[in-house]
């Protein structure tokens, strides 16, 4: 019966909500709905929230009204992290129609009795503490690589953050779904598996059912690292006191795991780390920074940081700034702090003014062009392994490094989901890399 329904999916936030969106649509298209792209006319109109910051939230509405520019009668659906939190409020939202909470967007299609749109949106959200459950997913609508999910939830408590409250307790998949997930993608053609979650490096809790850890995310990297057909694995965020050294070590030798980490710093001064109450102190920091460069000295490090968080003085924020700028690091991905309600931070005292917090996230990200462009600079004359992208962007094919060096070369579509040895040449005005091709045969 849903043979011509067309359903369309937008994704907000994080690589964990683009798995899981791409495993709603194929639950979609298994129950005979077609798939196309959000900017078509669609039946239904999946939107999958985030709550991370205020931007993300104030998006919802424009992203609604854009569906209905295109059907003023479709189904609007509203699923994801922001859905958790706030469901009265995407309610109230004119024009959608179904609010979906953390355990009820697996099972959307049982939701949808008709497509009639309703007055006021239909909500079916769950306590989190019912979140207790795991749900695996990956994505696989790009053609170059995939987004594999393998943890969920966060039992962590830091002071400014709602994903504990939108996503429940740290739990996993099981060892043996995620490398037959793996599996799946590799016969799918697909080069690049990032692993993704929302506290990777906490994997193996809960994988049965229970709190205790049935195997460890070494385990895993090493048992992933032995699936056949997969080019490139890359772990996404992971937090530093959870990269052990023995992973670093493994990565550096690994066939299939690529120089590339991401690790969350959020504050370079221990007296705001406190405050915030995450679980390491900037020590700690450097020394994970300082292992990863000792065994893999061309490996790319990114950083989050936060700007503005309540009682970050000038002589605070300068102090994150000097440790950032010390650290042999390759960029920053820099974060305003939003007021999020239900969290403790949102009640601190030292409240920075908005204009300040926009004043010191210029600063850092000024500082991370610096930071990028002199990794770059780095890796001039190095050979490395480039795998293309899907993408014409006027008229140049993009593409990454395994330590995630973006390079530009004219578009050539043989060149697409394919995996070369270049030398990097030069650095572009746009700052990407030009590269020429070593003779591969």
């Amino acid at each position: 019966m849903n043979a011509d329904k067309k359903v369309a999916f937008y994704t907000l936030g994080c690589k964990l909500n683009f798995s899981e969106t791409s495993t709603i649509a194929r639950n979609f298209v298994s129950e005979g709905f077609e798939r196309v792209e959000f900017d078509e006319i669609a039946d239904i109109y999946v939107i999958n929230t985030c709550s991370v910051t205020d931007n993300a939230d104030k998006r919802f509405k424009s992203i609604v009204k854009n569906a209905l520019q295109k059907n003023e009668d479709a189904f609007l659906i509203a699923v994801g992290c922001y859905a958790q939190l706030k469901p009265e409020e995407l309610a109230a939202v004119d024009g959608v129609d179904l609010v979906l909470g953390a355990t009820e967007k697996f099972n959307v299609t049982s939701y949808i009795n008709d497509l009639t749109k309703n007055n006021v949106g239909e909500i079916h959200s769950c306590e989190i503490g019912d979140a207790d459950f795991y749900v695996g997913s990956y994505s696989i609508g790009d053609r170059t690589r995939a987004f594999l999910k393998v943890q969920d939830g966060c039992d962590y408590k830091c002071t400014y953050c709602t994903i504990p409250l939108a996503r429940g307790i740290s739990r996993s998949d099981t060892l043996e779904n995620v490398l037959e997930n793996a599996r799946e993608i590799s016969k799918k053609g697909i080069k690049e598996i990032v692993l993704t979650g929302v506290n990777i490096g906490d994997y193996g809790k809960g994988e049965f059912g229970n709190k205790k850890h049935e195997h460890t995310f070494l385990e895993l990297v090493k048992e992933l690292d032995q699936v056949d057909g997969i080019h490139r694995l890359r772990i996404s965020s992971i937090e530093p006191n959870l990269l052990k050294d023995e992973t670093i070590d493994f990565v550096s030798k690994s066939k299939t795991f690529v120089p590339h980490f991401h690790i969350p710093l959020q504050s370079g001064s221990d007296e705001l780390l406190k405050k915030m109450k995450r679980r390491y102190l900037t020590n700690l920091y450097t020394n994970r920074v300082s292992k990863i460069k000792e065994t893999m000295p061309n490996a790319c490090i990114g950083v989050d940081v936060i700007v503005g968080f309540p009682g970050e003085t000038d002589e605070l924020f300068l102090e994150t700034y000097h440790f950032l700028n010390q650290l042999d690091i390759s960029y920053l991905h820099v974060f305003s702090y939003s007021e999020r309600p239900n969290t403790s931070a949102v009640n601190f005292e030292g409240v920075v003014p908005k204009k300040t917090r926009a004043k010191r996230s210029k600063m850092l990200r000024g500082l991370s062009a610096k930071m990028r462009r002199s990794f770059y600079e780095s890796q001039l004359g190095n050979t490395l392994t480039v795998l293309f992208e899907s993408e014409n962007k006027e008229g140049y094919i993009h593409g990454f490094t395994e330590n995630y060096v973006k390079v530009k070369s004219p578009w050539n579509p043989e060149l697409v989901n394919t995996l070369h040895k270049v030398t990097l040449s030069e650095i572009d005005e746009d700052g990407l890399v030009r590269f020429h091709f070593l003779n591969e045969d």
